[in-house]
Formats: C-alpha cells, structure tokens, sequence
C-alpha cells in the first residue's frame, strides 16, 4: 500500500512534468517520504510474522498462540495506519495540485487557440456580408443583427450575474461601440452592397492594423520589439500586394465603396484604442452588449434615413442574420476583447492581417474568385508578418 501510494504521485509527476511551479516538487518529496514510512512499517510487521512463525506453530495449543497473532495484528494494524496518515494527509494536497494545473493548462490552451479561432470566425464576416446584402439593406440588416446581440448579452451578463458597469465605464463602451461596430460593420457592408468584392473589402479592412500600430506607439506608449515591428512591415507589405492583384483595373472598385471602407477601417483602429486604453477591466458580457445597444441606435437611425427601412425575410437573409449574430457578433467579438485584455493593442490588431487570406479562400471556394501568382505571394507574407508580429519574443 505504501508502495502504491509513493508510486501515485511519481506518476502525476510524470504526468504533469511542467508544473515545479505549482508546488508539485513538494508534494512529491512529502509524499514519497510519507510513502517510506509506510513501507517501513509494514516491512516490519512482514519481519515479525517471519521470525514467530515457529513459535505460532509450537504455541498453536495454547495461549501464546494468541499472543503472537495479537502481536502481529498490531504490527499490521500500525502499518496500515501509517499509510493511512500519509494518503489523508497528501491526497488533497495533490488534488489541489491537479486542479491547479488543469486551470493552467486550459488558459494555456485558450491563449494558444483564440488567435487562430478568431481569424477563422471573423473571415466569414465578408462572405456573410455579400449573402445579407441581397435580400436586405446593409444598415437595415446590421441593426437588426446588432440589436438581437445586445440583447443576448445583456440575458446572459444577468445570467452569469456578472457585474455591472460603473458609470464612468459607460462613456467608453459607448465610444467603442460607434468605432468598433457602427463604423466598421457599416463601412464594411455598405462597401460590398455596392459593388466591392467581399475578398478586397477583407485585403482593405486588413490595413488597419497599420493605423492602430502608429497610434497605439503615440497615444498609449505601447513598445513593439524590432522583430514585431518587421512583421508589421511584412503584414502590411503583402496586403498591399494582394491588392495590386485585385484591385486593378477592370475590378469594379468604386470610389464611394473604397470611402465607405476608410471610414471601417479609421472606425476599427479609434475602437481599438479605446478599447485598450479606457475600457480595461471592463466586464465583458456587460460591456459588448452596451456597444451593441448604442450601435443598434446609431446604425438604425443611418438606415431610416438612407435606406428608409429595407428588410426581407428569407430563408438565406435568416440564415446569414443568424450566423452574423452567434458566430461575428457574439463569439468572434468576445474573442477578440478577451486578446484585448491580455494583449497589446497593435498584436491583436495585427491578427487582421490574416483576415484576407482566409477570406480570399473562402471566396475563391464560393464565389470562384481567382487566385493570382502575385496573390499567393502576398498572403504567405502576410502569415509570416502575423506570426512575428504577434510574437512574445523580444
């Protein structure tokens, strides 16, 4: 029993190698030394059972047949107890140890995953987009889409009984609600419903990170290192090829539709910086759902005067109304709020710079949309720009 009891918590150690930090070095050298007591003790009784074998045997027909058993028994009995102490008094140190760890591990995990899982939901923003716009108005669709979001959470903050907003946190929920989502969805939607092809408007959109990097360095003294600073560049570099590749003459490209584009991207990187200088510690739920609520008014207001209400409802308009609202506007926002805390702003804005490579699939996949040589190049730039620009190393 001892035995096993050492060889338990070799093995979590075995099993969970990275984790002398938690304190599991410890546990182990009380465990195992808890563990030799325990062997000791019934190494002795197995030693005592030995040396009175015989004379159990002589006294079998009388009273120091009794004696000797009784005197093993104890024996036994002061072994188990010592394993016993050992495993109460350790096991729920080594719990603690595990539970430690799991936490651990599932951070790790969701800190390694979320980049990638919101480069990948917030790609099919631009395909939504060009489905939505057909049967709806781009402002008529956003605000029905953001005023659904606001809602849901808004339920779920008071389900979760998370806490509520501070009165001097609502000023700047408010003005990252008009930066981050009344200015960048619409720009973005009302580029594609006029003409511009969802894989551009997301090599577009993808820019911004530029404009956040240079004001994040001005207004909120944030440092990048000289290999972040390269993938900027590089980011930034293979984006702009990618544009060349489809931006050239004969596209289509419309000068109010590149406007509306200025304005999604001037509207992201304001919200981002905002976001990461006055919105800091802000509860999540609570907070996304106060962006929501003021861009369901602003973006309706927009679409009653410009569009004076266009929205049908169809089979395709329903579909893309509900994966704009679970997948965009509730899963892929809060992953990118959840970076925002824990990160830089200019690396979780750097993240955009992957955008179009996905999406420029996507479209090729859907829409048949060629991909040139020249394209190619510029998204395989653009994936290594991200990767050092999001890189922790210094």
């Amino acid at each position: 029993m001892g035995f096993a009891g050492c060889t338990w918590i070799t093995l979590c150690f075995c099993v969970f190698p990275d984790t002398t930090n938690h304190g599991w070095l410890e546990v182990t050298k009380s465990g195992c030394e808890g563990s030799a007591i325990a062997v000791t003790k019934w190494a002795t009784a197995t030693q005592h059972v030995e040396l009175h074998a015989t004379k159990i045997e002589l006294f079998a027909n009388s009273r120091g047949f009794w004696n000797e058993i009784k005197r093993c028994t104890n024996f036994i009995d002061d072994g188990a107890s010592g394993f016993e102490e050992f495993f109460v008094r350790h096991m729920s140190d080594c719990s603690e140890g595990v539970g430690t760890y799991a936490h651990w591990m599932d951070k790790r995990l969701m800190e390694r995953m979320a980049p990638g899982l919101f480069v990948l939901l917030w790609s099919t923003g631009f395909i939504v987009a060009r489905y939505a716009t057909k049967d709806a108005g781009p402002l008529s669709f956003l605000t029905v889409r953001t005023a659904i979001a606001s809602v849901v959470l808004f339920g779920c903050a008071r389900l979760f009984k998370e806490v509520r907003l501070q009165r001097d946190q609502i000023p700047a929920q408010l003005a990252v609600g008009i930066g981050m989502h009344a200015m960048y969805l619409g720009g973005v939607f009302v580029a594609i419903h006029h003409g511009l092809p969802s894989g551009i408007s997301a090599l577009i959109a993808a820019l911004h990170p530029v404009v956040t990097t240079t004001l994040s360095r001005v207004l909120l003294d944030e440092r990048l290192s000289k290999r972040q600073t390269l993938g900027v560049v590089l980011g930034f570099a293979g984006v702009v090829a990618v544009v060349m590749e489809h931006g050239g003459a004969g596209s289509g490209v419309s000068g109010f539709a590149l406007f509306s584009m200025t304005v999604a991207v001037v509207g992201m990187s304001t919200g981002t910086l905002v976001q990461r200088k006055f919105a800091h510690g802000t509860p999540l739920l609570g907070g996304t759902s106060a962006q929501y609520a003021v861009t369901t008014v602003a973006l309706g207001i927009c679409a009653f005067s410009t569009e004076g209400w266009h929205f049908t409802v169809t089979t395709r308009s329903m579909l893309s109304l509900a994966w704009a609202v679970g997948v965009l506007s509730i899963a892929a926002i809060l992953i990118m709020l959840w970076l925002l805390h824990r990160q830089a702003a200019a690396q979780v804005s750097s993240l955009f710079f992957l955008t179009p490579a996905f999406s420029t699939v996507e479209g090729a996949v859907l829409f048949r949309e060629r991909l040139g040589g020249l394209a190619l190049v510029g998204l395989a730039v653009a994936v290594v720009g991200v990767w050092l620009a999001t890189s922790q190393r210094k």
